[in-house]
């Protein structure tokens, strides 16, 4: 561990009088976890011995009964004041198994620091820069105590057309960029901006309302490494969530909350560069999108890949509630310079601009855990490169939600799955471009607990069943 990274983050925390630590990580599903330790622990031999404080079987995904002991890690670099929780810091941390077994291998953080070495092996660095969106709610009452005799929600969102307060309403689908007093959430993102800036190290690009009512929100941050960006989002939510929270109000970002208007989405520019700096993926000769054959190989592995994918990158029941046509959600396996409705697009902002060559994967939702879906994202592009993967040829200027069944067929145009049941029977058959990274422990276990998820929400029937089916 580098000395000036810890000498660093003991001198804020001692600077600063910290008393307490949030230590953090995340696990297999993407959720942040945390134990609080008195930040006197954290000397020198704290960062390099770690804290035996971790029961990893009470981890959903991690270990069993009899291997539950493990260690974390604190990763010094990741040390952070948190603005809302006088006398505390936050630092991320590393899972390793205990009596110096090593790192674990289900900690999703070292997934994503493998996929980093192993892309430096080929001679490669990947960026990303994803778009999470999310829902900022006043609150959500949910009647879930007996469920035998039912069950329902009612949200409650001070923009919302069906809250008849009086004053300005968002229309579903109108919430794209409105100016304030329309927006009536602008000052609760810049707060969240202002400590995602100024006590995270951000770099923030924008933040504005989304298309849907309701408080529909987006908050952009400058691209980074894997691992980085990983650890960016994951920092994000926390934001959010907190920010959101100390208004007395809700921050989700689970997909499809509410019918009738677009989902939550988290589309994820990618970009490959090889490791004397050139852009894998842009062609300045190429009069389509300035995107090379490489690029179209990268393209060619997400689209091969994209079922598979969807099992880590859209990976809740909910998830597939969002991806259906009609509410910008990508729904076919194609691609495109310009046209939203392809999952992958070559965004074509600028003409002429090396750094700016990318392409978008528009699939994933911010549930996914952002530590597999990057580094599962690299390794369906890396797989379309190394094989010259033929993406086919792009969509242009047509709107494939509106092509009938027949012309998508000629075109070769398949569909994303429909369920996360048959998401994850696609990551069960083609598992292999993933496997110089993924261990297969990992995946099992991954799929079995989200078959079990499954099942769980198959044994409750929906309240709009009942409206339908009642006179069956």
């Amino acid at each position: 561990m580098p000395k000036d990274k810890v000498d660093e983050a003991i001198k804020l925390l001692k600077s600063r009088k910290i008393k307490w630590i949030d230590l953090q990580f995340t696990d297999l599903f993407g959720h942040l976890q945390h134990i609080t330790i008195p930040a006197n622990q954290f000397d020198r031999n704290g960062f390099s011995d770690g804290f035996g404080k971790l029961d990893g079987s009470s981890i959903r995904g991690f270990t069993e009964i009899f291997e539950s002991d493990m260690v974390l890690f604190p990763i010094p670099e990741s040390t952070r004041l948190i603005p809302w929780s006088s006398g505390t810091a936050r630092i991320l941390a590393k899972v390793h198994r205990g009596a110096g077994e090593g790192r674990f291998e289900r900690d999703p953080r070292g997934i994503a620091e493998k996929a980093e070495e192993h892309q430096k092996e080929l001679g490669y660095t990947s960026y990303y820069g994803p778009e999470p969106e999310f829902f900022i709610f006043d609150s959500v009452n949910l009647d879930v105590s007996q469920p035998s005799s039912g069950t329902g929600y009612k949200i409650h969102a001070r923009e919302a057309p069906w809250e008849n307060t009086g004053g300005f309403v968002i229309r579903h689908k109108e919430g794209y960029y409105p100016a304030e007093p329309v927006d009536q959430l602008g000052e609760i993102r810049r707060e969240m901006v202002t400590i995602l800036t100024d006590n995270f190290g951000f770099d923030i690009e924008a933040a504005h309302h989304e298309v849907a009512t309701a408080g529909q929100s987006e908050i952009n941050f400058r691209y980074s490494t894997l691992v980085d960006t990983a650890d960016k989002l994951q920092t994000l939510k926390y934001v959010v969530k907190n920010v959101a929270h100390s208004h007395n109000m809700l921050a989700t970002f689970m997909p499809k909350p509410f019918f009738g208007d677009n989902g939550t989405g988290m589309h994820t520019h990618f970009s490959l560069w090889t490791s004397k700096g050139k852009n894998v993926m842009y062609d300045k000769d190429d009069k389509y999108a300035e995107i090379s054959k490489e690029g179209r190989y990268v393209i060619g592995g997400l689209l091969k890949h994209a079922r598979a994918l969807s099992a880590i990158v859209s990976p809740t029941v909910n998830s597939y509630h969002r991806l259906i046509p009609g509410y910008e959600a990508p729904v076919y396996l194609a691609w495109s310079k310009s046209n939203r409705s392809a999952v992958v697009r070559v965004p074509t902002y600028y003409k002429g601009v090396e750094k700016a060559k990318r392409v978008e994967y528009r699939a994933p939702d911010p549930t996914c855990n952002p530590y597999l879906a990057f580094s599962a994202i690299l390794m369906a592009g890396l797989d379309g490169l190394k094989k010259k993967t033929d993406p086919g040829a792009p969509v242009v200027d047509e709107n494939i939600w509106h092509m009938s069944a027949t012309k998508r067929n000629e075109l070769g145009i398949g569909e994303i799955p429909r369920s996360l049941n048959e998401a994850l029977d696609e990551l069960e058959s083609d598992s292999e471009f993933l496997k110089p990274v993924f261990n297969k422990e990992l995946v099992q276990t991954y799929i079995d607990i989200k078959r079990d998820e499954c099942r769980d929400m198959a044994a409750y029937p929906h309240p709009i069943e009942v409206y339908h089916y009642l006179d069956g």
